[in-house]
């Protein structure tokens, strides 16, 4: 389980609330020119060089071509005469349209999250813009709408059922953007939707650039490693200079012993982007609660949820309240337990003791119960997981499980020289599956959290033949420097495995349409398959294959290993209850007209965690999931947790976690699937029943009090 900070984000590449799906775009080189996605299906599947390295200038002649290119395939479709519509003119032109704008979108976006230079990002960024205003345009197409619904009407049968489908989608999202509304209504909606878009971006965009920085004396960081201290830039005072960065953030929260050094990085790191970011996202919640007026919803939440598994914002509170109920009294175990260690620690070095666990004493006391009940050396385990050894287990766990082979492709063209391009293939067929980059350490301007980015779908072209897709994997685990290699915390080990499991998700894809490629599932099932791989990192088998000692190749011992594996039920109330306020937190912000972001968020905190949120902080103004894809939905990180844990302890765990058997059934079922099959069919599939949430309480050391049920 990860917190909302840490939680490995997979980048839902949605406009807004816009219909048209955006995996990235490939940039070839044949006879020495640079040629887009689009020109390849002459040339043919296989891929050669990726080429990342376009100006400014490039960036928005590329915009304005992609823009008039797709306009014109949707112009054609809404000049059809009705009674002509046929399979060919309507549903594959659009299909065709669709994978064209999806395969040639983010070499556009994407630079804006990695590329070192600000003047590119920017670019980047303004194309985003330019390129969300036009997605709300051709998702409100009326003419072609009437033509979908038109083709939807005279077609009867005949369809294969992936074609039906996506027809049903098309006009079911049709019907969302209110085009079977008056054309004053139509028009408020449009104007929303882009101001939504526009602000979504700015969004993030300020978090991207933010580049805030404390300074500490030697003194002011006690407790922290020298490993730790050694990796820090100094000022000419010899004070350290500390990020808001996860390799910096994180360890000092949870290892300095120095409460006021504490508090500031909690205050600066929960205060980015406050004010500006506040604002604008106080608004796009009245922008989308008003959206979901003019539409005929109660609210922004029922909108959003109608065509996820959970339907509607009364299932969800259902949810979380089930599992509040259940991890309570742990949670209240958990802080009386934590608020003993923290009273001894004041009078054992005689700091003031104030009698209540703040939210800068949360992850720091949080690891001493690991150290204390579980006996785990932090500073002894993360020698054996050195980055590349834990991407050689990686890779060989996946391999094996796929059944794939990665390799490296050589004298790759990549955005930095940081970065890494392999290819997949299969490994019984030798057939090139895909391909995927790995952007690993943090820069100046990168993208700050840990995500997949789907760069181009896994589908057929126009040509019939399959589309090679592509991927990159963005993190930001602590850099090599002279003299040590970049190690890695276990729950980064964890991250990776989750991260690297929604890479896989987009390069098994085997869908007809763009718009069901890899990971355009259901919101609320879109975290099973990655959050499934993450129990590989609690396994001692595939633990022993992820790592080494950085220094002398040797293994963990094994009751260092038994205890790593033993702390997973630590703090498991106190974790799962704080996924349960933000689950909280954002239903309560999208089933609202207009909320007090940092108001509501300090009662959940307080009123589910026992916590009191830092004055004059406001973790919403961070919280990027709000505006990436995951408003009103993320409840889907506890609700996919029940199902990948299912899928895990049933079939993998049962039947042996490194069966190459169950990981190919896995592989054919869950991941080559993507969108055009519903989740939970999927399950149903696997599974050979229901789905249920024991293993989940099981895996977490909790007892249900109430029987199993399914959901």
């Amino acid at each position: 389980m990860k917190t909302a900070d840490m939680c490995a984000l997979r980048v839902v590449v949605c406009r807004a609330l816009c219909s048209v799906s955006k995996p990235l775009l490939r940039m070839t080189i044949q006879n020495g020119c640079l040629i887009s996605a689009r020109d390849c299906c002459q040339a043919g599947n296989k891929i050669t060089a990726l080429r990342w390295n376009l100006t400014p200038d490039d960036i928005r002649i590329r915009t304005d071509g992609l823009i008039n290119r797709v306009k014109a395939a949707y112009d054609d479709i809404g000049a059809l005469q009705i009674e002509n519509v046929s399979v060919e003119n309507t549903l594959k032109a659009l299909a065709h349209a669709k994978l064209d704008y999806a395969s040639s979108l983010h070499v556009l976006d994407f630079p804006q999250y990695v590329c070192p230079s600000k003047e590119v990002r920017t670019a980047s960024t303004e194309a985003d813009k330019k390129l969300s205003e036009f997605d709300v345009e051709i998702s409100m197409r009326e003419d072609v709408f009437k033509r979908i619904t038109a083709l939807q009407k005279k077609l009867q049968g005949n369809l294969s059922p992936e074609e039906k489908r996506f027809l049903d989608r098309l006009v079911t999202l049709g019907k969302r953007k209110g085009l079977h509304l008056s054309k004053d209504i139509q028009e408020e909606i449009k104007r929303t939707y882009k101001l939504i878009s526009e602000l979504s971006i700015e969004f993030n965009q300020n978090l991207n650039e933010d580049n805030t920085f404390l300074v500490f004396s030697e003194h002011e960081l006690g407790g922290l490693a020298d490993s730790y201290l050694n990796g820090l830039d100094k000022e000419a005072d010899g004070r350290y200079i500390v990020t808001l960065e996860y390799p910096h953030y994180f360890p000092l929260m949870k290892r300095c012993h120095i409460p006021e050094t504490r508090r500031k990085m909690e205050t600066a790191f929960h205060s980015r982007c406050k004010e500006v970011n506040t604002a604008i996202l106080e608004k796009l919640i009245q922008l989308k609660s008003k959206a979901a007026d003019l539409l005929g919803y109660t609210c922004y939440a029922n909108y959003v949820l109608e065509i996820n598994m959970a339907e509607n914002a009364s299932k969800v509170s259902d949810f979380l309240d089930s599992f509040y109920e259940t991890l309570k009294p742990i949670g209240i175990k958990e802080r009386k337990y934590i608020l003993a260690l923290k009273k001894r620690e004041c009078l054992m070095k005689g700091y003031p003791f104030d009698g209540q666990i703040n939210a800068w004493d949360l992850p720091y006391y949080m690891n001493q119960v690991e150290q204390c009940r579980f006996a785990v050396n932090k500073d002894k385990l993360i020698e054996y997981f050195p980055l590349d050894v834990v991407t050689e287990g990686l890779f060989g766990i996946y391999q094996e499980l796929l059944g794939l082979t990665y390799t490296e492709v050589e004298r790759a063209h990549v955005w930095h020289e940081n970065v890494k391009l392999y290819s997949a293939q299969d490994t019984e067929t030798g057939e090139e599956i895909g391909q995927f980059y790995l952007d690993l350490h943090p820069r100046e301007g990168k993208y700050g959290h840990a995500a997949c980015f789907g760069l181009q779908p896994g589908c057929r072209g126009p040509d019939g033949k399959r589309r090679l897709p592509v991927a990159a994997m963005v993190a930001n685990f602590t850099k090599p420097r002279k003299g040590c290699p970049s190690l890695l915390q276990h729950h980064e080990v964890e991250t990776y495995f989750h991260e690297f499991g929604h890479v896989m998700h987009e390069l098994c894809s085997k869908t007809t349409f763009s718009e069901f490629s890899g990971t355009l599932v259901e919101t609320d099932f879109v975290e099973v398959p990655s959050q499934m791989l993450e129990n590989w990192v609690w396994e001692k088998e595939p633990l022993r294959r992820m790592s080494r000692h950085y220094k002398d190749g040797t293994p963990i011992p094994d009751d260092l290993l038994d205890k790593l594996i033993a702390s997973r039920v630590a703090n498991t109330g106190l974790m799962n209850l704080r996924q349960v306020v933000l689950g909280k937190v954002d239903q309560s912000l999208h089933t609202s007209p207009r909320a007090d972001t940092a108001e509501v968020f300090a009662k959940h905190y307080l009123d589910i965690l026992g916590v009191p949120a830092t004055p004059g902080t406001n973790m919403t103004a961070s919280f990027s999931h709000l505006v990436g894809g995951y408003d009103a939905q993320y409840y889907s990180y506890l609700w996919s947790e029940v199902y990948s844990m299912d899928i895990f302890f049933s079939r993998f765990k049962k039947e042996g976690v490194m069966n190459p058997k169950v990981g190919k059934e896995y592989r054919r079922v869950i991941l080559e699937a993507g969108g055009s099959v519903d989740g939970m069919d999927m399950l149903k599939t696997f599974l050979g029943r229901g789905p249920c949430q024991d293993a989940f309480f099981q895996c977490k050391g909790l007892i249900k009090s109430q029987k199993t049920q399914t959901l």
